[in-house]
C-alpha cells in the first residue's frame, strides 16, 4: 500500500537526509564503506538508522508509563512467531516511503533487501503468531506492555524434504546478527536447578521459612527488542533470554585435560536457549523442555518484581500495577515460582503470598487435547525443582480443603481437581496448576470456552464458576492486510478512503460494493496479482509451475492429526480418480497447496506430509489429468511464506475435527484477505460464520457433539468407508501402494487405523467434504458471485482484530484502560 500522502507518525524526514543518515550508520556502526558494502550491510545500516528514531518513542514510552504509575501488562509465552520485522517496523513508523526513496538514491532497492531479513525463529503455530499479533496491538492501542520468552538461538527448526520426508535442519537467523535487539547484560538473573531445600526454625524449633539451594546455576541474559504500534502511537518491549553458564569454562577440568568437560556447563547452559521444542520422545528432551519453561519464567518473574521494587518499595501492590498473563500452561511453573519468591525471599506467609499471585495470574487455555495440556512426572520435578514440588504440594492442599469444604464434590471431582495426577505415573498438572493459580481463564473462541466448561476444566469450573471467560483470538490488520497485501489495501482506500486504516470495523463499508461489478473487477484483478505472486514463489523455490487462473485451495498449518490434512489428502485422491475416470465432466483448474511442519517425534504427522508428496509426485506426473488437479507441499512454512500464501488463495482449509481446534486465526487472515472458507463448526469458524453469513463460507461435517456422541456410543468407522465408494477406493490405493510403489506398505498401518478407530472422523466427514468441495467447483464457476462472496468476506470480518481481543483483555481481565 502505498504512503504517500499519509501522515508522518514520528517525523517525515526529507529522503536526502534519511540517505545522509543510512550512510552514517553503514560507515560507523557497521564499518563498510558504500564501494564494499553488501546488501546484508545495507539491511542492517537501514534498520538501524529507523532503529534509532524508534528508541526515543521507545524510551519516552518507559518514561511515562514510570511517571503516571500506569499498570504494566507482562506476557509470557514459550513461542512469539514474529517473522521479519522490518516492514513492519518501517509501515508503523510512517517511514516505508522515505526509507524507499532514501534508498533508491544510494542504488538500493529495499525490496531486495527486505527479503535478506530472515525470520526470527523465535515460534511454531499460531500460538506464537497469537502472541506477536498481540504484542503489536498492545503497543497500538496504548498499553504498557512486555513480552517474555526465549532468545532460541535456532528455533524449532528448518524444514527441508528430501524424497518427500520431513527432514529437520537448524534455523540460523541469527547467522548476521539481529539488528533490532539490544543486549542487556546488566539485566541478568540466576535460574537454579536441583539441590537440596533447608528448613530454617527458630529458637521455639518452629520452621521460620525455607531456603532452597540450587544444586546447578545458571544465567538468564536479556535481549530486549522494540515492538512499534500503528502510528507508533507506543514502542513496547519484547524481552528474550539467553542462557549463559556462570562460569564459562571450568578451568580444573581444563588444565586436568579434560577439555571437553570443561564446557560442560556452559554447554547445559547454551541448550536451554537453543532449540523450541526439544524433542520429547525421550527423558532427557522432557528434561530438557521443562528446564525452559522454569529458565525463562524464572528470570521473567524477578525481572517483573525488581522493576515493580524499585519503584514501589513493596510487593503488596504487585496485582494493582502488574498483569502476568500465561499464554498457554508452558509458563504454569511460574505460579510456584512467585509463591517461592514471595515467601522465600520477601518473607510473607502463606496465605497472603496466595492471594497476591491469584490476584495477579491469569491464564489462557489454547487446547482441549489432554495429552497438550502439559504435565511432568512428579520424579522429574521434584529433581529438578524440590522447593517448588513443596509449594505445589501446599497449594494443591488448600484447593483440595476448599473443594471439600463446599460438600459438593465426590472422590472422583476431588481426583480431578488435583494438581497430581494419581492414576499410573504421578504427574503435576500443569492446567490445573494455572487454573487455579490464575483470577482469570479464557478461552479463544466462543466454542472452545464453552467446551472448556464441559470437559477439560468441567470440575475446576464448579469450583469456581467465575474464572472461565472468552476472548475470541484476533489478527493484526496491519502485518495480514496492510503489508502482505497491499493491493487490496490500496483498492480499499480509493473505494471507502482511510478510516479502516485506524478503525478496521470500517471495512464494513465495502459491503455495499459486492454488488458493483466495476468493484469485483477490480478485486479479481488485485487477487490475480497475488496469485501470480505466490505462483512465482512456487516455481522458484520447488520449480513447480501452477497456473494462477486454477482454483488455489491453501491448507497452511502444523501437520496434526486432528488438523485433518490426511482428509483433505484423501480427498484428492478421490478427485484424481474422478478426473481420470470421468475426462469428459467440466472439471476445475485446481491447486491443492499444503505447508506446515511435523514435530519432529510425531511419526503419523511425518508419514502425512510424506503421503502429501507422494501423492503430489503421481497426479502432478499424470498427464490424464491435463493439468486439472495439482498438489504442492511447500516446505519450511512460516510467516514470510504465509504473507505471500494468504493473499493469494482463493479457498481456505480449515477442516479440522470439531471440538478439537481451540480458534485458529489462518481463518481469520484468509478471510480478511478475500479467500473463502471451507471448514467445520470448530474454534472460530463458529464465529466467522455468524459475522460473514451462511452463503458467504462452506461449512461441512459433524459438529462437537455430535463427534463426542459417536465416540461414547462405539463410532465403527469400517461400515463408513465399505459405504462410501469414492473414500474405499481412495483409502485402498494409498493403502496398496500406488502412490509408493518402490514401498508398499508404507502407509498400509495409517490406512488401517482409518479402518480401525479414525478417533479423528475422517470418514465420518470425508462424503460431506467431497460434496462440499463439489460445491466449491459451482461457486467458483460463476466468478461475479465468486467474487461478491470473497468481499464480503473482506468487509465483514474486521471484528476479528487482534485489536478488538486486547481491549477486552484489559477491560475484563487485566484491568488497564485501553
Amino acid at each position: 500500500m502505498k504512503e504517500s500522502g499519509s501522515p508522518a507518525f514520528l517525523s517525515n524526514p526529507d529522503p536526502a537526509a534519511l540517505a545522509e543518515e543510512i550512510l552514517e550508520v553503514l560507515k560507523y556502526r557497521v564499518g563498510k564503506d558504500i564501494t564494499v558494502a553488501t546488501p546484508h550491510d545495507w539491511l542492517t545500516a537501514s534498520i538501524k538508522a529507523v532503529r534509532d528514531r524508534i528508541v526515543d518513542q521507545w524510551i519516552a514510552a518507559t518514561k511515562a508509563a514510570y511517571e503516571r504509575q500506569q499498570k504494566r501488562v507482562y506476557y509470557l509465552s514459550l513461542e512469539f512467531l514474529i517473522g521479519r520485522l522490518m516492514r513492519d517496523a518501517f509501515s508503523n513508523i510512517g517511514l516505508m516511503d522515505a526509507v524507499r526513496q532514501a534508498l533508491a538514491s544510494l542504488n538500493v532497492d529495499l525490496d531486495v533487501i527486505a527479503t535478506l531479513e530472515p525470520d526470527a525463529a523465535l515460534g511454531n503455530g499460531g500460538l506464537g503468531r497469537l502472541a506477536a499479533c498481540f504484542m503489536e496491538s498492545m503497543a497500538t492501542v496504548d498499553i504498557p506492555a512486555h513480552g517474555y520468552g526465549i532468545r532460541y538461538a535456532n528455533g524449532m527448526f528448518r524444514q527441508e524434504l528430501q524424497d518427500g520426508w520431513q527432514v529437520e535442519l537448524p534455523e540460523t537467523w541469527l547467522d548476521h546478527g539481529n539488528p533490532w535487539e539490544f543486549e542487556r547484560r546488566e539485566r541478568a538473573f540466576e535460574v537454579g536447578f536441583g539441590g537440596q531445600v533447608q528448613a530454617v526454625t527458630g529458637e521455639d524449633g518452629q520452621v521460620q521459612r525455607y531456603v532452597w539451594k540450587p544444586g546447578e546455576r545458571v544465567l538468564a541474559v536479556a535481549y530486549d527488542t522494540p515492538i512499534v504500534g500503528w502510528r507508533a502511537k507506543r514502542v513496547n518491549t519484547l524481552r528474550l533470554w539467553a542462557g549463559m553458564p556462570v562460569d564459562p569454562i571450568l578451568l580444573d577440568k581444563f588444565n586436568a585435560g579434560d577439555h571437553i568437560g570443561a564446557l560442560a556447563e556452559s554447554n547445559k547452559a547454551d541448550a536451554l536457549s537453543r532449540v523450541l521444542y526439544p524433542a520429547d520422545a525421550h527423558m532427557a528432551g522432557q528434561e530438557l523442555r521443562f528446564r525452559q519453561e522454569y529458565f525463562f519464567s524464572s528470570a521473567s518473574l524477578q525481572d517483573i518484581l525488581q522493576r515493580h521494587l524499585s519503584q514501589y518499595g513493596d510487593l503488596a501492590s504487585l496485582p494493582d500495577k502488574a498483569a502476568i498473563h500465561l499464554n498457554d500452561t508452558h509458563p504454569a511453573i511460574a505460579v510456584p515460582e512467585l509463591m517461592r519468591l514471595l515467601m522465600d525471599v520477601h518473607g510473607m506467609e502463606f496465605e497472603r503470598a496466595w492471594d497476591i499471585t491469584t490476584r495477579t495470574f491469569a491464564y489462557t487455555n489454547h487446547t482441549l487435547l489432554p495429552e497438550a495440556l502439559e504435565s511432568w512426572p512428579v520424579t522429574l520435578f521434584d529433581r529438578l525443582l524440590p522447593r517448588h514440588m513443596q509449594l505445589v504440594y501446599a497449594i494443591n492442599a488448600h484447593v483440595l480443603a476448599e473443594a471439600r469444604a463446599t460438600g459438593r464434590f465426590d472422590g472422583e471431582q476431588i481426583a480431578r481437581i488435583s494438581l497430581i495426577q494419581e492414576n499410573g505415573e504421578r504427574r503435576v498438572r500443569m492446567g490445573n496448576l494455572a487454573f487455579v493459580g490464575s483470577h482469570s481463564i479464557n478461552g479463544v473462541s466462543a466454542l472452545h470456552t464453552a467446551l472448556m466448561k464441559e470437559t477439560v476444566f468441567a470440575d475446576l469450573h464448579a469450583l469456581y464458576p467465575s474464572r472461565i471467560n472468552n476472548k475470541t483470538n484476533g489478527i493484526t490488520p496491519r502485518r495480514w492486510l496492510f503489508q502482505c497485501n497491499p493491493g487490496l489495501a490500496e483498492l480499499v482506500r480509493d473505494a471507502i478512503g482511510d478510516r479502516f486504516l485506524d478503525d478496521i470495523d470500517a471495512l464494513q463499508e465495502l459491503d455495499r460494493l459486492a454488488g458493483d461489478a466495476a468493484f469485483r473487477e477490480k478485486f479479481a484483478a488485485v487477487k490475480r496479482a497475488n496469485k501470480v505472486r505466490f505462483a512465482e514463489m512456487v516455481a522458484r523455490r520447488l520449480g513447480i509451475k501452477v497456473d494462477p487462473s486454477a482454483l488455489f485451495d491453501v491448507q497452511i498449518k502444523r501437520i496434526h492429526e486432528y488438523k485433518r490434512q490426511l482428509l483433505n489428502i484423501l480427498e484428492a485422491v478421490a478427485l484424481y480418480d474422478q478426473i481420470r475416470s470421468h475426462p469428459e465432466r467440466n472439471w476445475l483448474p485446481r491447486v491443492k497447496f499444503f505447508g506446515g511442519k511435523a514435530a519432529p517425534s510425531y511419526h503419523n504427522a511425518k508419514l502425512i506430509i510424506k503421503l502429501a508428496n507422494d501423492v503430489a509426485k503421481v497426479i502432478n506426473g499424470d498427464p490424464a489429468v491435463h493439468g486439472l488437479l495439482k498438489v504442492v507441499f511447500v516446505p519450511n512454512y512460516n510467516v514470510s511464506a504465509a504473507e505471500v500464501m494468504i493473499p493469494g488463495a482463493d479457498l481456505s482449509e480449515q477442516i479440522s475435527t470439531a471440538g478439537m481446534e481451540a480458534s485458529g486465526t489462518g481463518n481469520m487472515k484468509f478471510a480478511l484477505n478475500g479467500a473463502l472458507t471451507i471448514g467445520t463448526l470448530d474454534g472460530a469458524n463458529v464465529e466467522i460464520r455468524e459475522r460473514v453469513g451462511e452463503e458467504n463460507i462452506f461449512i461441512f461435517g459433524l459438529k462437537a457433539e455430535e463427534v463426542a456422541e459417536r465416540r461414547r456410543n462405539g463410532y465403527q468407522p469400517r461400515a463408513i468407508i465399505e459405504g462410501s465408494r469414492e473414500l474405499s477406493q481412495a483409502i485402498s490405493a494409498v493403502s496398496s501402494g500406488v502412490f509408493s510403489p518402490g514401498d508398499t506398505e508404507r502407509y498400509r498401518a495409517l490406512m488401517d487405523s482409518l479402518y480401525e478407530s479414525d478417533w479423528f472422523m475422517v470418514a465420518a466427514d470425508f462424503d460431506a467434504y467431497a460434496s462440499m468441495q463439489r460445491a466449491v467447483d459451482e461457486v467458483w464457476l460463476n466468478s461475479a458471485d465468486w467474487n461478491a462472496r470473497a468481499i464480503r468476506n473482506v468487509a465483514r470480518v474486521g471484528w476479528f482484530s487482534s485489536d478488538r481481543t486486547i481491549r477486552e483483555y484489559a477491560k475484563d481481565i487485566w484491568n488497564v484502560p485501553a
